[in-house]
């Protein structure tokens, strides 16, 4: 694991005491966190501009952008606490390529992203459908599935996260 990767998980740690950034309060819960969030990386490699929406404490923003430094994310989070400490992530972990806002995703002006993911902030047939509003022609919204949703269209990459099936959801816009 990077150093940065190290760093996060240590600056998420102590910040989660004071202001409960999520209910993962273990190493290893964190660690699930984190190895959730690495799934999102090989996809968004090539992606210049990348939305993610309702970072909360940061998984998967902060884990993209250390993974991969020529991308520019920008991290809608309106919850006042959460969006401080992404900012502080931003700056303490040396990630210039994180810009993260105070905005709720209708308040934001962006529609010209690469991509745009969410994770566990909306329901998974919803944020699809909102995140297809915030990316270019061609780009590309992703979503974390953990049950699998017949009904939902799109390519599948699926992975194992502690023995139990999960999956990217990949929509393209035409």
């Amino acid at each position: 694991m990077s150093d940065k990767l190290l760093m996060f998980m240590d600056l998420f740690q102590k910040w989660n005491q004071r202001i409960n950034l999520s209910a993962a309060t273990t190493r290893d819960e964190l660690q699930e966190h984190l190895d959730d969030s690495l799934h999102v990386v090989p996809v968004l490699e090539g992606c210049t501009r990348v939305l993610d929406v309702g970072s909360g404490g940061g998984f998967p923003v902060v884990i993209a952008a250390i993974s991969l430094p020529g991308s520019h994310f920008v991290s809608l989070e309106p919850v006042h606490k959460k969006h401080a400490f992404l900012r502080t992530a931003a700056r303490e972990l040396a990630l210039p390529n994180l810009e993260p806002l105070s905005e709720r995703l209708e308040d934001h002006a962006g529609h010209d992203y690469d991509a745009a993911m969410s994770r566990a902030t909306f329901d998974l047939g919803e944020w699809l459908r909102l995140g297809r509003e915030r990316v270019r022609a061609g780009g590309l919204v992703i979503g974390f599935e953990a049950q699998p949703r017949n009904e939902i269209s799109g390519e599948r990459v699926p992975y194992e996260l502690r023995g139990k099936p999960r999956s990217l959801v990949l929509q393209r816009v035409p």
